[in-house]
């Protein structure tokens, strides 16, 4: 009876993201392709990526890692410099004060798995002495990584391969895409909403996994785990390099949103963005995640966008509305959702339609039974 009721709700979580997706390519279609909702729902979609990514590490791992932004950075730089065709390179459009040492360009989805590798080596080196360290200390190492990334991006030793502190432009973004083996534009929002949640169903299944139940247990106990056979530094250097890949993967979708990367973007401060969607949405849930990131981008660059501006829901009001006051009123929406939901919007569960099953087969159960003592 358990396991048909895990299928029936699997099946509605599925019919829900297909819903999703339909309504995403019918907007598409319909809506201009300026309007403000696009640039929320791709931006989401990024976010909720790099949440996810995080999450693996934070909430199923137990590891406290703060370094997301370092390597959103390198997917970021690597998906720029492959994709940025031959003769943009040659012609020294971009590279104005050096000559780029990449001398080939690649399709968009080599680019973004070349990201995801890119980051992934990278973490794999970074792991090997930072994964030895537990806690906070574990957190200041990765966090001074992505800021030692973010300088050398921008030390002009490297300027043949990032530019230096100029940004990268001219390289493969979402007006690019195009439906493989013809000429026709492929919506950029789906596009960018296919990618990551392919990502995320990746994630999600890993987690489900045999290294994804070894994952949580070390988080749990990590006496429990090494007595029970479990290679302790082995699998959190995986799950240090699968998340990196992720957010490496996320850092390119992020570099083909902008039109521009530039390694002074990828500040401290948007990882601290990141974990802050993950602790709305829950630690320990990919939805609570994916929900929260959407919640976050909307409120952030959108609903609450007029603050700034001096009239919000048709008020007009410059004494009160005034630049700075949106961060105010955001920093209230959180505290609230801070203190009545300590667990996040999510805690550590899933999306699930269980709870609403069983309440209509309990009214279905209740009304036949009526019936048959009436009869």
């Amino acid at each position: 009876m358990l396991v048909k009721k895990d299928k029936t709700n699997t099946y509605l979580v599925l019919a829900l993201v297909a819903l999703i997706y339909i309504v995403v390519a019918v907007m598409e279609l319909t809506i201009p392709g300026t309007h403000i909702i696009f640039t929320v729902l791709k931006k989401s979609a990024i976010y909720s990526l790099v949440a996810v990514s995080m999450n693996l590490l934070n909430g199923f791992t137990g590891l406290f890692s703060l370094g997301q932004a370092g390597f959103m950075l390198i997917g970021g730089y690597t998906y720029a410099v492959l994709t940025m065709p031959t003769e943009v390179k040659l012609s020294n459009k971009v590279f104005v004060y050096f000559d780029c040492c990449v001398h080939f360009d690649t399709g968009i989805l080599v680019g973004l798995l070349a990201a995801g590798i890119a980051a992934a080596i990278f973490a794999a080196l970074i792991g090997l002495p930072v994964l030895r360290l537990k806690s906070d200390y574990l957190a200041i190492a990765t966090l001074g990584f992505a800021e030692i990334i973010r300088v050398l991006c921008q030390w002009s030793g490297f300027g043949p391969l990032t530019n230096a502190a100029n940004p990268l432009r001219s390289y493969l973004d979402l007006t690019d895409v195009t439906l493989p083996f013809t000429d026709i534009k492929f919506p950029p929002t789906l596009f960018v909403f296919l990618v990551a949640g392919v990502c995320v169903a990746l994630v999600l299944l890993l987690i489900n996994s045999t290294y994804g139940r070894a994952f949580k247990a070390i988080r749990d106990d990590e006496v429990a785990a090494e007595a029970m056979g479990i290679n302790l530094f082995r699998h959190k250097e995986i799950a240090f390099v699968i998340s990196s890949f992720f957010a490496g993967v996320s850092g390119a979708l992020l570099a083909m949103y902008q039109y521009t990367v530039q390694a002074s973007a990828f500040k401290s401060a948007m990882t601290y963005e990141i974990l802050l969607i993950v602790v709305i949405g829950g630690i320990g849930s990919i939805s609570g995640s994916c929900i929260a990131s959407f919640l976050y981008i909307a409120l952030s660059e959108w609903l609450l966008r007029g603050l700034d501006m001096g009239k919000f829901l048709g008020i007009s009001a410059p004494n009160l509305f005034r630049s700075g006051f949106r961060k105010l009123v955001f920093s209230i929406i959180i505290m609230v959702i801070v203190l009545f939901f300590s667990k996040g919007l999510m805690g550590d569960r899933e999306l699930s339609f269980r709870g609403l099953i069983d309440k209509i087969k309990g009214k279905k159960a209740a009304s036949s039974k009526g019936g048959a003592s009436n009869g």
